[in-house]
């Protein structure tokens, strides 16, 4: 497999209309798991992509592990419980990170939280060029946790170890988040942080450098600065696994800004770029294109209202990719842009 995901995915239900939990009369269903995001999106890409966890024998069970296969991912590794539920959460309409986001969840005791190094298919997980992880299953319980150490342990052997940190303090109640996932980043190969996050977990401010002093471990860092852009720091060093050593050493980070988009929903759109930045990592493409890409991936999903968004074909979002700087600076990208292939300073310009 090009990349294997691993982590929960739950039916999410999202409201029919604006407003808090307390006053929404009525929700529509859909598939939320930041892993299983990844691993839908790099399928539509193009690439074998494989997702393991575990669901409940009920029928929302059912629903997301078709959900999933749908994208052309591979769920043979998913397993049934029959004696826990397939976690669900709600959500209300208003992007995370807004003052008037709410999530309930309701996954503890799910079939996924019982994920453990002793249930978990270990030669499917590692049968890739990449295996992505996220700090969410971290936190879901002490086996999923264990699970994800063993996983992340050096190895002669492990494929490259993608690790996007994903905060959710909900998750984190009791729990020492800032020490977790600064151990379990540091024994990654690719990091994905944004830049609020790192100062909310580890109270990390100053901008990317900072955050990199913190992680200097990882061969890549990438820190995702919102709207404004990303910067990546990259090494080639003994012990990493990057897939390809055609892009060398950048002391100091490389920063790439964000397109101008208009954005209609941001969930999602940090596992968007995190596959459009992967795909362009097995594609051997230079630091600023692997940046682009998680840009463009993002902005597939910034326009439109659900979680997942069909990217632009592989011809598109090279096109774009390799625009001049004045050019990508030019470039805006509004709701539909990914079905256009007219000239770039023209698509569904606003």
């Amino acid at each position: 497999m090009d990349i294997v995901a691993l982590g929960e995915s739950m039916v999410t239900l999202i409201p029919t209309r604006p407003g808090p939990l307390s006053d929404v009369p009525a929700f529509s269903r859909a598939i939320g798991g930041a892993e299983s995001n990844v691993a839908c999106a790099m399928a539509a890409l193009g690439h074998s992509a494989r997702w393991v966890s575990r669901v409940g024998t009920d029928g929302f069970g059912q629903c997301v592990t078709a959900g999933v296969a749908e994208y052309g991912v591979d769920v043979s590794t998913v397993r049934r419980d029959p004696s826990r539920p397939t976690g669900v959460y709600f959500r209300t309409a208003a992007d995370r990170g807004s003052g008037a986001h709410e999530v309930a969840y309701y996954r503890a005791g799910s079939a996924a939280s019982a994920m453990s190094p002793a249930n978990v298919d270990m030669n499917a997980v590692r049968d890739c060029r990449i295996l992505h992880l996220s700090g969410i299953t971290a936190a879901l319980s002490a086996d999923c946790h264990a699970l994800i150490h063993r996983l992340t342990a050096p190895a002669a052997d492990r494929p490259l170890i993608s690790f996007d940190i994903n905060h959710r303090p909900a998750l984190w109640r009791g729990k020492d988040a800032a020490r977790t996932l600064l151990e379990l980043a540091r024994r990654a190969d690719v990091v994905f942080v944004g830049e609020d996050e790192a100062a909310q977990v580890w109270g990390v401010t100053g901008g990317p450098g900072a955050i990199r002093r913190l992680l200097r471990e990882p061969g890549v860092l990438v820190v995702k600065q919102g709207a404004w852009g990303a910067t990546a720091f990259h090494r080639q060093a003994q012990g990493t696994h990057e897939p390809t050593a055609t892009v060398n050493a950048v002391p100091e980070g490389t920063f790439e800004p964000s397109p101008t988009v208009t954005a209609v929903s941001a969930i999602g759109a940090g596992d968007s770029f995190a596959a459009g930045y992967l795909s362009a990592t097995l594609r051997a493409l230079p630091l600023r294109q692997r940046l682009r890409h998680g840009h463009l991936l993002a902005a597939a999903t910034l326009t439109t209202p659900t979680d997942l968004a069909p990217p632009p074909t592989r011809a598109h979002a090279d096109h774009l990719a390799a625009l001049d700087d004045a050019a990508w600076g030019r470039l805006r990208l509004a709701p539909g842009w990914t079905q256009t292939a007219r000239a770039p300073e023209e698509a569904n310009t606003p």
